[in-house]
């Protein structure tokens, strides 16, 4: 794995997230209620703060937690939750030594088909299906993994020519393409609660 990704927008931080499957996962995992750049610039300044040009499942999952919580919230912080991301990257962690020997790319190397690899991103500490759709759609798009059916198990993130995720960004304009249709999907969502909310109690 050795590629160029433009997720964290900052070329030491897309450079680390191309070539280390486990900086793309702690990114994907980083990749919840802050800017997409900053969750994934997260993992390029942990490494940073541990003295290292890569992140290690073994060093982090055995790393005191009182101390990562620490790196992680010293200013600036890695995330708007620094001390619960970081219980969540030690799990994260933890559970890849103890299912893959820390190896973060045995998650998906050799898999046969798409829903058995959503099966396996699924399983990890904090990913969620939407999560894992995701994760498999930039695998699948970006990283070169293609199982069988892997555009299926990814459901709507799959679907080529979409602008859905970070799954799709390559760039400025998809990025501005993807952060387009996620406020078109916000709005639809308040406007349907909005809708739902002024309905005469008993109206179907």
């Amino acid at each position: 794995m050795d590629v160029t990704l433009h997720l964290a927008q900052q070329p030491e931080a897309d450079a680390l997230l191309g070539r280390s499957p486990l900086a793309a996962l702690v990114g994907m995992l980083l990749d919840q209620q802050v800017p997409m750049e900053w969750a994934f610039t997260g993992p390029y300044t942990i490494a940073r703060r541990m003295e290292s040009d890569d992140l290690n499942a073994h060093e982090i999952a055995a790393y005191d937690p009182e101390a990562f919580a620490t790196l992680l919230s010293t200013k600036p912080a890695v995330h708007r939750y620094p001390g619960s991301m970081a219980n969540r990257i030690q799990q994260l962690c933890q559970y890849l030594v103890e299912h893959y020997d820390g190896d973060a790319a045995a998650v998906w190397d050799g898999v046969d088909s798409g829903a058995e690899l959503l099966r396996r991103l699924k399983e990890l500490p904090g990913f969620g299906t939407q999560k894992a759709q995701i994760f498999l759609a930039l695998l699948g798009k970006q990283l070169g993994v293609h199982p069988e059916g892997w555009r299926e198990a990814a459901g709507a993130y799959g679907e080529a020519g979409s602008f859905r995720s970070v799954a799709d960004i390559t760039g400025p304009e998809s990025l501005t393409k993807v952060r387009a249709h996620k406020q078109e999907m916000k709005a639809a969502a308040k406007a349907a609660k909005a809708a739902k909310a002024t309905r005469a109690p008993g109206a179907k």
